[in-house]
């Protein structure tokens, strides 16, 4: 369904949103959702037992209150008859999520979520993960998107833009180049990049099945919009140490512990690499110097870089580096597709599925959500 006619169809619409999460992405989505002059928050699932019962507001930072509190009774909120689920639990691995969002998907409600990675390209995705979802969207006539800001918008969308105006494609370079010293996911930083642990521990991302679980579905997509079959998908993992201290958001690293990782998932066609997604993260700037850095240093940076005719790259740079822009990007890239996924029909929608959706929050409009925080009375934005 192309823009213009999704936006027709929606645009006298409220969609009534349940939201899952309130981590540091997910307290961003929320606080999107409640934001969202086309979006009403319906529900709102927490793990916490102290966060049950608190206004959504509070739990997001934003003045005023909503009249949705938190509740830990997921059942309840599947049963609701939401149109649509806002998941931002913890990331998908070895069948953790699914059953969060199965019920969902049974009950009819569509989902958006930032959890899935394996799940952006669901042709090529693990079947353990893709059918149990896909048979849950089928019976109950729902639809299902995982994206964020990478795996998702900066190295799916943005790629195939670019593309557009290509006559001849040599190679396609898709990187995320970032200083993650200000990054406070203190058990992603640790147990999944390895930072701050011997360059011998078994980190999650150490495993080519991991990097390929959760990135392989970037390199297809983009493969599928060339409409070529890639031969294999091959893997690369590396460290850098520093010989000092250093002091992060997830406390001090010790000299000699991992403070770079450099990994790649590479789409191979002819015995060369066609599509190749790359990621330098780094705890100092002069980590590993011999590794790529971004025109702007090592602010948040993602790249794409495409040999051919014409050569060209291009930067998407966050400014300032240590703030919630990133975490922000990942999750609203989500929450602005919930219009599109609920306007699609029913299965486990792609990138290339999904039509573009612009944010509708514009600074000083947004009536609905200065009501609440008791700047306008008697007024409502629908």
């Amino acid at each position: 369904m192309q823009y213009a006619e999704v936006m027709r169809k929606l645009r006298y619409v409220t969609i009534r949103v349940v939201h899952w999460g309130t981590g540091p992405t997910g307290r961003l989505g929320l606080r999107g959702i409640i934001n969202h002059p086309g979006l009403e928050l319906v529900g709102l699932y927490v793990h916490s037992a102290d966060k049950v019962g608190q206004d959504a507001a509070a739990l997001c930072g934003l003045p005023g209150t909503t009249g949705v509190t938190a509740t830990d009774d997921a059942a309840a909120l599947a049963a609701s008859g939401a149109d649509c689920l806002a998941y931002f639990g913890p990331v998908a691995r070895d069948g953790a999520g699914i059953a969060d969002v199965a019920p969902f998907l049974s009950a009819g409600t569509n989902v958006v979520t930032t959890s899935f990675a394996g799940l952006t390209h669901p042709p090529t995705a693990e079947p353990a993960l893709r059918d149990p979802l896909a048979a849950a969207a089928t019976t109950g006539g729902a639809s299902f998107f995982a994206t964020g800001i990478e795996p998702g918008f900066a190295s799916d969308i943005l790629p195939m833009a670019l593309l557009t105006a290509c006559d001849e494609i040599r190679s396609i370079r898709i990187q995320e180049i970032a200083d993650y010293s200000d990054y406070p996911a203190a058990d992603t930083m640790r147990y999944a990049f390895g930072f701050g642990e011997a360059t011998d521990f078994g980190c999650f991302l150490a495993d080519p099945a991991i990097l390929t679980g959760a990135w392989r579905g970037v390199v297809d997509a983009i493969a599928d919009v060339l409409q070529v079959r890639l031969d294999a998908i091959e893997t690369d993992y590396e460290r850098a140490v520093l010989d000092r201290d250093l002091d992060t958001a997830i406390g001090t690293l010790p000299a000699g512990s991992t403070a770079g990782v450099r990994f790649e998932v590479r789409g191979m066609l002819d015995g060369r690499p066609l599509v190749v997604l790359e990621h330098v993260n780094r705890m100092a700037d002069d980590v590993a110097p011999q590794w790529p850095h971004g025109t702007a240093g090592d602010t948040l940076t993602y790249r794409v870089e495409i040999i051919g005719s014409p050569t060209m790259r291009c930067e998407l740079v966050f400014d300032p580096p240590e703030s919630d822009n990133g975490l922000t990007a990942t999750a609203i890239r989500a929450v602005n597709a919930i219009p599109t996924v609920c306007a699609a029909g029913p299965g486990l929608l792609g990138a290339a599925d999904v039509s573009l959706v612009a944010g509708r929050n514009i600074a000083g409009r947004n009536i609905a959500t200065r009501a609440r925080s008791g700047q306008v009375s008697g007024q409502t934005s629908r």
